[in-house]
């Protein structure tokens, strides 16, 4: 019997926590969201606070874990930030890593951030502008997509390695330039889910 695209907790319930490189989980999020009827929870916009102010890490913990009783129904946690620990990934259901290669999505993320630049694509969160110098400096998100990219595959890697699906865990990884996301989308519109959501 084939493992469904989401495990679920056995009673029609998805909590899922997204994971993987910058500027490739927040399109996934949107799409699952109305399909499951949960809320996706973007951590950028939670994080940042106007003028690119960080949240300290114990208001960070407490807006996170708010949320998360606030929807027993489930929710979409995209992104993954140290200072939460491991709260999102061991009240998960469902982990789901984005690995494409940087040739992959880099240019997806330079095309979202000139849109952003322009005024045609909202910001990440309210009151935090991107400038056309930030953007290509060390602290903007196409310095942050090139140098973390080989900081998350380590990290997820090592994740996957105690916790993949293939392994009786619920973490499964998914390469869109494979093809693996498409296939895996394709599940999900089709409703091969857990027997208890259909």
């Amino acid at each position: 019997m084939s493992v469904p695209p989401l495990l679920g907790d056995g009673h029609g319930n998805y909590r899922i926590h997204l994971v993987g490189n910058g500027g490739t989980l927040s399109t996934l999020g949107a799409y699952l969201s109305p399909r499951l009827n949960i809320p996706h929870i973007p951590l950028d916009a939670i994080f940042w606070k106007p003028g690119w102010q960080r949240t300290p890490d114990d208001e960070f913990k407490a807006e996170v874990g708010a949320l998360m009783a606030q929807n027993p129904r489930g929710w979409i946690m995209d992104g993954d930030y140290s200072g939460l620990g491991t709260m999102i990934p061991d009240n998960a259901t469902d982990i789901i890593w984005l690995d494409p290669p940087l040739r992959f999505y880099l240019p997806r993320v330079l095309w979202r951030t000139f849109l952003r630049l322009v005024g045609s694509r909202p910001t990440c969160t309210e009151g935090c502008e991107e400038t056309w110098g930030e953007v290509f400096s060390r602290k903007g998100i196409v310095w942050f997509c090139v140098t973390n990219h080989g900081r998350a595959k380590t990290k997820y890697t090592e994740w996957a390695s105690r916790m993949a699906v293939e392994n009786g865990g619920k973490m499964r990884r998914l390469d869109e330039s494979c093809g693996d996301l498409d296939k895996w989308r394709d599940r999900i519109s089709r409703g091969e889910l857990d027997s208890a959501r259909r």
